[in-house]
């Protein structure tokens, strides 16, 4: 069974997210802050994560760097409610495989995860 991990600190985006993924057959694990994603993908080995940008505390850029610390073969797609441009950048220099915009689109957000699954 694929590892689903979704970072994000949105609460309603978390549950929606893995209520969805779940009901597709997907081990779907949870963090609402960088620092508790990374420790989960220490511990859990996620194939892919759906990781928020902004966030508190600790941002999806530091994450994104200290994930491929941690494990480079980790997949992430990045999400963000902001179109910038330099952020993506950044993001895919980092190693993101994909960027997608909030709000979420269902058909674009399943196409997109289950293809890197």
């Amino acid at each position: 069974m694929s590892k689903l991990l979704i970072v994000d600190d949105e609460s309603d985006i978390r549950e929606f997210a893995r209520n969805f993924f779940r009901k597709r057959g997907i081990e779907v694990f949870v963090a609402a802050s960088g620092r508790e994603g990374l420790a989960l993908i220490i511990s859990e080995s996620p194939d892919l994560v759906l990781l928020d940008i902004r966030m508190a505390e600790m941002g999806g850029l530091a994450v994104l760097e200290e994930l491929k610390k941690i494990n480079d073969r980790t997949r992430v797609i990045v999400v963000s409610g902001t179109e910038d441009a330099k952020t993506v950048e950044e993001a895919k220099a980092l190693g993101a495989v994909n960027f997608i915009h909030k709000p979420l689109i269902l058909d674009e957000l399943e196409k997109i995860v289950l293809a890197e699954l």
